[in-house]
């Protein structure tokens, strides 16, 4: 494991600091990059143009003693003649003292022209020279001669050039910073805005959305509308959830109310053991609707995916299921084998033939099919059919139709399957008078193949192939 790093340093600061902490070093490093540049430029025109003057100088100078006449070169360049100890045999007058030359720089003048520098550029000081030492022939007497230029000018500017070059790059450095942290202070600010008021929503305030604009297009814009997005998201959530608190607390109350309301009577006399025995039962049926209603609810929550591989043929789970309800049929052509947990489909199979006994008109019709890489269970009964209008709201979770309100249940059976088949990555399809619906989020199909007339509702699953064993795929949508 990676030891935690202590807080502090530049991780404590503002992102916007680090953010023109990071851009600024970025920026001197460049400035500095550009400015050695310049300078290095600036020094090899002098120097070049100082080497080629000394080049000249030792030239004519050596002319001047090849010939037998006195040394020759131009005002303002010095010289000295050494001897092979390095004494100085003959000088201008300003290097009449010692030698110019180290004895090891005499060593190689002997045999080859060098160029030696007196004098650094800092510090400041008097006297810098550009040396340029060259071999002389052997009847000359002096084994070299070596020449000199003053480097006061080009010294000079050099110093000047690197004092701009440094106030140039501070202030360009200065100035980028600032507009720098401007700029970014302006980009960062809708962040900050969507920071407070998102602490005012986790605060408790209701229904506020992050103040987006709507004519730019950027990260920071985006984020804000997914943010807002997410918002929307999260109240829907909330409002189901306590539609769902409300709703189960109501379901709830009934069969315990019913049990204290048993009890009580009970209690208020003396009771035979018949009376007792009744009542008794009477408080077991109430007691097993609230552990049917607790387990539905239960069941209505997050589903888990089926086991890999695991399978099932839902032909046969049809006709097993079906012949438990009268006046029921099962169209079974071919094998119809999808991925999938047997227990909790048949649960599917079995909600959805309640609904329809229960809601419906017989003859009821249980249809499976395979279909490219999907498997169909479709049921269909003859009754008056849903209404067009809670066909969008029918698996909602106690929600049913108000010509269902007087018939048993809790409106939790389109609930259970759906949560079942989404779990298996399936698709759930709802139809009642030739109006089609699909679940959110689902790519629309084609027509549906079945009656028009009564309720269809369709059940699509990835079908199981061979090559496939043991993957669980997403239902295509078709």
């Amino acid at each position: 494991m990676t030891p935690d790093r202590p807080p502090g340093g530049l991780r404590r600061l503002p992102l916007r600091v680090r953010l023109i902490a990071g851009f600024a070093v970025a920026m001197l490093v460049v400035l500095t990059g550009a400015g050695a540049f310049v300078y290095l430029r600036v020094r090899y025109a002098l120097d070049l143009r100082l080497n080629d003057d000394l080049t000249a100088q030792a030239g004519q100078l050596t002319t001047s003693i090849t010939a037998g006449g006195p040394p020759t070169v131009t005002t303002g360049t010095e010289y000295q003649l050494l001897d092979p100890a390095g004494q100085v045999v003959d000088a201008s007058t300003g290097l009449t003292g010692a030698s110019l030359l180290s004895a090891s720089q005499l060593v190689a003048a002997r045999t080859r022209a060098l160029r030696a520098d007196r004098g650094p550029l800092f510090p400041i000081r008097a006297n810098t020279l550009r040396l340029y030492a060259v071999p002389l022939p052997a009847s000359a007497g002096p084994v070299v001669a070596v020449v000199a230029l003053r480097r006061d000018q080009r010294d000079e500017a050099l110093r000047e050039l690197i004092g701009q070059l440094a106030l140039a790059n501070l202030a360009a450095l200065a100035i980028a910073s600032v507009v720098g942290y401007r700029l970014t202070r302006a980009a960062l600010a809708p962040v900050e805005r969507y920071r407070t008021e998102a602490a005012r929503i986790a605060a408790g305030a209701t229904g506020l959305r992050l103040a987006v604009p709507d004519r730019s297009d950027d990260e920071i814009t985006r984020l804000g509308h997914t943010l807002n997005q997410m918002l929307t998201a999260l109240d829907a959530a909330l409002q189901r959830e306590r539609q769902f608190v409300h709703d189960a607390s109501h379901e709830l109350r009934t069969p315990l109310t019913l049990l204290s309301t048993e009890i009580e009577l009970a209690l208020r006399r003396q009771r035979s053991t018949s009376e007792l025995e009744q009542t008794l039962r009477n408080v077991a049926a109430d007691a097993d609707r609230l552990r049917e209603l607790a387990d539905t609810l239960l069941t209505v929550g997050v589903q888990p995916s089926p086991a890999p591989g695991a399978t099932v043929d839902l032909g046969v789970l049809a006709a097993e299921t079906a012949a438990r309800y009268p006046h029921t049929r099962v169209l079974h052509h071919e094998p119809a084998v999808a991925f999938g947990d047997a227990v909790r489909l048949r649960q599917v199979l079995t909600n959805l033939l309640d609904n329809a006994v229960r809601h419906g008109r017989p003859p009821v019709t249980v249809t499976t099919r395979r279909s490219d890489d999907l498997v169909y269970l479709r049921v269909h009964d003859h009754g008056s059919g849903m209404d067009p209008a809670f066909l969008s709201v029918a698996t909602a979770r106690f929600t049913r139709a108000d010509t269902s309100r007087s018939t048993p249940g809790t409106g939790l059976g389109l609930a259970v399957v759906d949560a079942i088949i989404t779990a298996h990555h399936g698709e759930l399809r709802i139809c009642a008078n030739g109006t089609h619906h699909q679940q959110p989020g689902t790519t629309p199909t084609p027509g549906c193949d079945h009656p028009h007339d009564g309720t269809t509702i369709t059940v699509l699953l990835p079908a199981a192939k061979p090559s496939t064993a043991g993957d669980i795929p997403h239902a295509p949508q078709q």
